[in-house]
């Protein structure tokens, strides 16, 4: 009885992390629906101002970006499920490595290029 009972736990806390996953990979695709957005916000407010476009189409691309970021994501999510899954079915269990690191050098990466993007277009539109 408690043997099923940890198997069922376990489980479930695969099935909650891999809806982290998901929460997270909804949310960097709607970031990037956002970004993308703000090259037609931009646009949008320097011909009301009378001048030129000049720097918005890095976010179209940043946004893009971010957009099939999240979709990889949780495709990264959802293999990790299942690989977890049968590793549990098996009775043994492998903490993830790699993917770990490479989602934080990634998002560490992306933040630092929206970072010196908007340090850009401040100091082009100031």
């Amino acid at each position: 009885m408690i043997e099923n009972s940890n198997r069922a736990r376990d489980h479930l806390a695969n099935e909650r992390t891999f809806l982290a996953w998901v929460r997270t990979s909804v949310a960097i695709v709607v970031f990037g629906f956002a970004i993308g957005r703000f090259a037609v916000a931009m646009r949008q407010l320097t011909a009301f101002q009378g001048h030129e476009s000049k720097a918005t189409g890095f976010s179209v691309w940043m946004g893009t970006i971010s957009i099939l970021a999240g979709v990889v994501m949780v495709v990264a999510g959802l293999m990790r499920y299942r690989k977890t899954r049968a590793q549990l079915d098996e009775g043994r269990f492998e903490p993830a490595g790699f993917i770990v690191d490479l989602v934080t050098i990634l998002i560490v990466l992306f933040g630092l290029a929206l970072a010196g993007y908007l340090i850009y277009v401040g100091k082009s539109l100031g």
